[in-house]
């Protein structure tokens, strides 16, 4: 367990007096690490809250520059970045919030044996990315180290929630839910638009479900949770693993043929 000396004790106090969490809580948070694909609107909240949490370790992947139009969703740059890589300025705001947090800058996209790797290193993984393409993959990546993953959407006025952990016998993959053949048009802010706060609600649940996994605490959201902006109304849906899933599934290429 992370030793915490008197100032750690107060700063994370608010969380420590929390009989759910406690001061074991706060060791596990502060030797966990976090690998977070994606540093936009999703990733900003999720990278901050989880600095100012007492995340001992975070990750940060991003290949894209700051651009203008971000500015409106994405909390963790300002107008000085302009230009700027996003994961060296989501890293240098987490660092800003807590200093003691180890933050690591991955300025590219995560792919192949880069992105096994870093989700091998990783305790959980944060997915924040809006293409398809990226999604699966880092399922599949998740699905073979058995890294539990928080994965998030927002488009328009929508967003949308889900945790899939391999660890769990019962709980689907990804790929269960959406197979491997969808359309990243439906995803992308740039050609649909987004409303500012909901990448925000959408985020801080993100960082939430990652906190509890990584502190141990409470019990991990099952099922798909969606969020509908313009009537402020949450939906949960039970979702089972697919039995025919070639992610997870038994079949020949699912995670069960080689575990």
């Amino acid at each position: 367990m992370t030793e915490m000396d008197d100032t750690a004790l107060l700063r994370y106090s608010r969380q420590i007096m929390l009989e759910q969490f406690d001061v074991a809580g706060q060791q596990r948070l502060l030797a966990g690490h976090a690998l977070i694909v994606g540093a936009g609107g999703l990733g900003s909240p999720v990278a901050l809250y989880l600095a100012a949490a007492g995340v001992g370790r975070l990750s940060i992947a991003d290949d894209d520059v700051v651009e203008l139009s971000n500015l409106q969703r994405q909390i963790a740059h300002d107008e000085r970045d302009l230009g700027r890589g996003k994961a060296e300025s989501a890293a240098v705001s987490a660092r800003r919030l807590n200093a003691s947090c180890q933050v690591d800058v991955i300025a590219s996209r995560l792919a192949g044996e880069a992105l096994q790797r870093a989700v091998t290193e990783a305790d959980v993984v944060l997915d924040c990315t809006d293409g398809f393409a990226s999604r699966h993959a880092i399922n599949r990546a998740c699905v073979a180290t058995r890294t539990p993953l928080v994965s998030g959407a927002a488009i328009r006025f929508s967003g949308q929630l889900a945790v899939f952990d391999a660890r769990d016998a019962a709980s689907p993959c990804y790929a269960c839910l959406y197979g491997e053949d969808g359309d990243d048009e439906a995803l992308r802010c740039a050609e649909n638009g987004v409303i500012a706060p909901l990448v925000g609600i959408i985020g801080t649940f993100q960082a939430l479900e990652a906190i509890k996994l990584l502190a141990g605490v409470g019990e991990s959201h099952r099922g798909l949770a969606t969020f509908d902006g313009l009537s402020g109304e949450w939906r949960r849906f039970n979702v089972g693993r697919d039995p025919a899933c070639p992610v997870c599934g038994p079949g020949p290429h699912g995670a069960s043929a080689t575990s």
